[in-house]
């Protein structure tokens, strides 16, 4: 299967995730308020436009895409579980966010890294969806191992660029984003 087919069921996924969160169908937003109370104390403590939290940022995004590419061939669960967890928390917080603040906030809270940071994220979990998927099929089909080789290879150059992307974003994160909501 192409790349780009693996983006598009990455996206869909992640478009899955996020629809979900904005049903809210089990009314998650409001027992979930409290831990909202949790976080920004743990903001306080990794407070914005700090080296410390840009490399924490960083590192908290290119350990999930390496933890989702290590495991995922096991039958790919991981990287599908990954997007449409994402794609919940983001759909569920906005919600959130826009009943406290509005659309426009939670647009600026969004947007000017989650251009980069949700590139690198789709960028990334297609490559681990495409070596899963490989990687189960070459160990039930012999003829297809010879594939698995050249498949690891060019996924793990995906992998590549979308860890470098996570630089940009954790950097607009860190020191552009808190601006834009008046931190």
């Amino acid at each position: 299967m192409r790349y780009r087919w693996w983006i598009i069921i990455a996206i869909a996924l992640f478009g899955v995730g996020i629809a979900f969160g904005l049903a809210d169908p089990l009314n998650i937003a409001s027992l979930l308020s409290d831990e909202l109370i949790g976080l920004e104390e743990l903001g306080g403590i990794l407070a914005p436009f700090t080296f410390s939290m840009f490399i924490f940022i960083f590192l908290k995004n290119v350990v999930a895409l390496l933890f989702s590419f290590i495991f995922s061939p096991i039958f790919a669960i991981i990287p599908v579980a990954t997007l449409l967890l994402n794609g919940w928390i983001v759909g569920l917080v906005s919600t959130i966010v826009m009943e406290q603040e509005s659309l426009g906030f939670v647009l600026a809270g969004l947007l000017p890294h989650g251009v980069i940071e949700l590139s690198a994220l789709f960028i990334g979990e297609a490559a681990a969806l495409s070596i899963g998927i490989m990687a189960v099929i070459a160990l039930f089909k012999k003829e297809k191992r010879g594939l698995f080789l050249p498949s690891l290879r060019q996924n793990l150059r995906y992998l590549a660029l979308a860890v470098a992307l996570m630089l940009p974003a954790a950097a607009i994160e860190t020191y552009l984003t808190p601006l834009l909501v008046g931190y």
